[in-house]
């Protein structure tokens, strides 16, 4: 999953350098960190939460087959 959000995410910002993404695992549940360049953030955001919101529902539904929680974090 950390692949699929870094491919996202550096196709939507300005500085794909910057775009650092981390994986925790605790048993089923996955967590996704995002982080991107300040001047970036609302470009991953999106107006009122949308982009952010796609891009949580595209991993969800990438890993529905695999039995496990994912959250995706963007800070």
């Amino acid at each position: 999953m950390k692949d699929l959000v870094e491919v996202i995410a550096k196709a939507l910002v300005d500085n794909p350098d910057e775009v650092v993404v981390t994986e925790e695992q605790d048993g089923k549940n996955v967590t996704v960190n995002l982080h991107v360049a300040a001047s970036d953030m609302g470009k991953v955001i999106g107006k009122q939460g949308r982009i952010a919101k796609a891009i949580r529902t595209v991993v969800k539904a990438a890993t529905v087959n695999d039995n496990k929680r994912v959250d995706v974090e963007i800070g």
